[in-house]
């Protein structure tokens, strides 16, 4: 069993920036790809970004491109995502995933088999 564990959540101004990190458990981290998803209040849960297994290829929702990088270390087991110039309408839960069978990051959250438990993120304005 995979485990993610998300951190780095928290309450900034807009315009702010705040860095989450995601560790996961696994002996084969390198060659599988990472996701962000969010989750706003009474809203589905969305893609926010992705990464390949040697971020080499990243995705981003249009709502975060050019204010967020992903990015991951695989000698840590861990996966990053700078949030800079955030909104209020950035305020959700963040939640880290790890693909279940591909290398490649997808928008797709049903290709994510291994979930954190979230992180809050609250942008004021």
């Amino acid at each position: 069993q995979v485990q993610v564990v998300e951190s780095g959540g928290g309450l900034v101004q807009a315009g702010g920036s705040l860095r989450l990190s995601c560790a996961a458990s696994r002996r084969t981290f390198s060659t599988y790809g990472m996701g962000w998803f969010r989750q706003a209040s009474g809203k589905e849960r969305e893609f926010v970004a992705g990464i390949s297994g040697n971020g080499g290829s990243t995705l981003y929702a249009d709502s975060v491109k050019g204010r967020f990088t992903i990015s991951r270390d695989n000698a840590k087991n861990t996966v990053y995502l700078q949030m800079n110039s955030l909104k209020p309408e950035d305020t959700a839960i963040y939640y880290c995933a790890a693909s279940g069978d591909s290398f490649y990051a997808t928008v797709a959250l049903a290709r994510y088999a291994y979930w954190g438990q979230g992180t809050q993120v609250t942008v004021s304005s």
